[in-house]
């Protein structure tokens, strides 16, 4: 398994993956003693995380708006089920707990969507940031609420300036 960390607008992330596919991409929640020590990190990105590297950075900078890396998210069946359906919310746009729940064939398992959404190892990639209550709030994010509005902002084909 090969891993690397790169910085992001929102923060350190942490890749992992081999041959197979990218295993994980996560945030690391760090503090600022800790920011020092991971820049003379990111300088080093093995070859088979390159290409997700380079597409992460391409989203963030705003020309790229859909993924194409091989994935391998380790979780239970159901797990990859709901992450393979959050794959499927276009950029720009979002879908409640209840309606991803519906696409599972299961209005009734909000819970265990929503708790699987929590588990996504792959962040942006398996765009669980899209995912929004009922009543169109914003709703856990395990990177933190600003985190998910800052990405659904990004996202948003509206570019709105600040009035203030």
């Amino acid at each position: 398994m090969e891993t690397c960390i790169i910085k992001t607008p929102l923060g350190y992330s942490k890749i992992s993956g081999n041959d197979d596919g990218i295993t994980e991409v996560t945030l690391l929640n760090l503090d600022l003693s800790e920011d020092k020590k991971l820049e003379k990190e990111t300088d080093v990105i093995p070859a088979v995380l390159e290409d997700t590297v380079i597409q992460l950075q391409e989203y963030f900078e705003g020309v790229r708006n859909t993924f194409d890396l091989k994935l391998n998210p380790q979780g239970t069946d159901f797990q990859k089920s709901v992450w393979l359906e959050l794959a499927q919310i276009p950029f720009g746009k979002t879908c409640s707990y209840l309606e991803l729940s519906k696409r599972l064939g299961d209005p009734k398992a909000i819970r265990a969507v929503a708790n699987a959404n929590a588990k996504n190892p792959i962040w942006i990639i398996t765009p669980c940031h899209r995912v929004i209550g009922s009543d169109g709030s914003l709703t856990g994010y395990a990177g933190g609420l600003h985190r998910k509005k800052w990405l659904l902002e990004h996202e948003n084909p509206y570019k709105q300036q600040s009035l203030f």
